[in-house]
């Protein structure tokens, strides 16, 4: 074994097993270098495999700073926060399970014809990506329904923040086009279909382009695939057309992932304007783009990018944030010419639905159960972001008031690991920047809080404590 992973190793030994603590700041690595005898690049070497491994964190202009959670028992993460399992703390404001009171009864009602014994037997067959033809008509109504509704709104809404063509010049409206049964491929839940899409796409050892903050769990999958992923800038919208363009002439990129609506982590959302820009960068360059789009179902109003180069966009979305965390039947609206490709990756890596889920939602989306529970999400968003705002009055917080999460910039006397690791002190998760940055060694000084989990009550108390820890230091209550 290299000497460098030798000395990886020790460092690795002393954070695991807690002689280094969350938060705290490595030596730069000049200094690091000195006091071991090694070479300044050796040194390096050192630090960025403790970066692969998950046990460290680079700040821009900061340091590098070990993990939060990594102590006694935390163990490595491989590398990459994929946000896959609940966390330990009582109050959870890492995870998002939005939940409303009425739908524990909308949803069993839907099921219960589902129930009798040849329902039961049909809905227990297997499928394959392609679903049924009952699935792919009921998704694309869903889908068309809410397109449909969000134009109704933004009409009616000065504040939905986007326009159609029409609306912007005065005349008519420009019609969406209408989802259609064939475009439709199914998976087991979101984050399969995504994967579907990306190993279709993106060979391994290729380039994919992301949001500079990026949907962690693409950045596990893209190193399970051995995709090189590429951190694309973003501004308070979301993704610059422009660098899509500037990083495939530095290497030519082979497609990109993009959240034009509802970004997730920074929340912002693309103007019609830079959506369309973003379109015609895509044919100009010939790239295809895989649009997340578990997010949008909140805004219905925006435009999708797949509504403006449909010819080039894979759309991915899922019932869990809609319905509930459990239910993850995930859909895709692929382009003919991508369908094969795509349908292929399902099957290979088991990733096609269950035909039961699938069949549930058919019944759900027909008797209306998820136009309602999703409606009534839309309100309780609105609800904690209205919480977040007065608990976290004079934080540099941003987010959308339709979302379920917002993003921290937190105070200077902060570091994103350190307020990570004392808010767990407190009983709270929260997820630091580094968890979403696509470069490793480049992350803010920010935190992710996802509202959607606790009740309301518990949520306020939650941000509350975290308000009061900004406005002390580390020091006070590392002590």
């Amino acid at each position: 074994m290299d000497d460098y992973r030798l000395i990886a190793d020790e460092i690795a030994d002393a954070i695991t097993g807690g002689r280094l603590r969350p938060g705290q700041q490595l030596p730069t690595q000049r200094a690091f270098a000195r006091s071991r005898g090694i070479a300044n690049s050796t040194a390096g070497r050192v630090y960025r495999e403790l970066t692969r491994r998950g046990l460290t964190t680079g700040e821009v202009g900061r340091g590098t700073f070990v993990r939060a959670g990594q102590g006694v028992g935390g163990g490595a993460t491989g590398g990459q926060v994929a946000l896959a399992e609940p966390a330990a703390a009582p109050v959870d404001l890492e995870l998002n399970y939005p939940a409303v009171p009425e739908q524990a009864g909308l949803l069993a009602a839907g099921l219960a014809p589902l129930l009798r014994a040849d329902a039961l037997g049909a809905a227990l067959a297997p499928v394959g990506a392609a679903g049924t033809g009952a699935a792919r008509q009921a998704f694309a109504a869903l889908l068309s329904d809410e397109r449909r509704t969000g134009g109704d709104r933004a009409g009616g809404d000065p504040s939905a923040g986007d326009r159609t063509a029409g609306d912007r010049t005065g005349g008519s409206r420009e019609v969406t086009p209408e989802i259609a049964g064939e475009e439709l491929l199914f998976a087991g839940n979101g984050r399969q279909a995504i994967a579907a899409a990306l190993s279709a796409l993106v060979p391994p050892g290729h380039r994919l382009g992301v949001e500079a903050l990026t949907y962690p769990v693409v950045k596990a999958v893209a190193q399970r695939l051995g995709i090189t992923l590429v951190p694309l800038a973003v501004d308070e919208h979301g993704l610059l057309p422009d660098a899509v363009a500037a990083a495939h002439r530095a290497a030519p990129l082979r497609a990109v992932y993009v959240q034009p609506r509802l970004q997730n982590p920074l929340g912002g959302s693309l103007p019609y304007e830079r959506t369309a820009a973003l379109a015609e960068e895509l044919r100009r360059l010939d790239l295809p783009a895989v649009e997340d789009a578990i997010w949008s179902f909140l805004r219905p109003e925006l435009t999708a990018l797949a509504s403006l180069a449909p010819e080039r966009t894979v759309l991915v979305d899922s019932l869990s944030k809609r319905l509930a965390p459990g239910l993850t039947t995930g859909f895709a609206v692929v382009p003919a010419a991508l369908r094969e490709r795509i349908a292929g990756a399902l099957r290979s890596g088991g990733w096609t639905p269950s035909g039961f889920a699938l069949e549930a939602a058919v019944r759900w989306i027909g008797d209306g159960t998820v136009a309602e529970v999703a409606a009534a999400k839309r309100a309780d968003a609105v609800a904690r972001q209205v919480l977040a705002r007065e608990a976290l009055a004079g934080q540099r917080v941003r987010a959308d008031p339709c979302s379920y999460y917002l993003w921290w910039e937190l105070p200077a006397a902060w570091r994103a690991e350190t307020f990570v690791a004392v808010a767990a002190r407190a009983s709270i998760a929260v997820t630091p920047a580094a968890a979403f940055a696509a470069d490793p060694r480049r992350s803010p000084s920010a935190i992710r809080v996802a509202l959607a989990s606790p009740p309301l009550p518990v949520l306020a108390q939650a941000l509350e404590t975290l308000a009061r820890i900004a406005r002390g230091t580390a020091e006070e209550w590392m002590e």
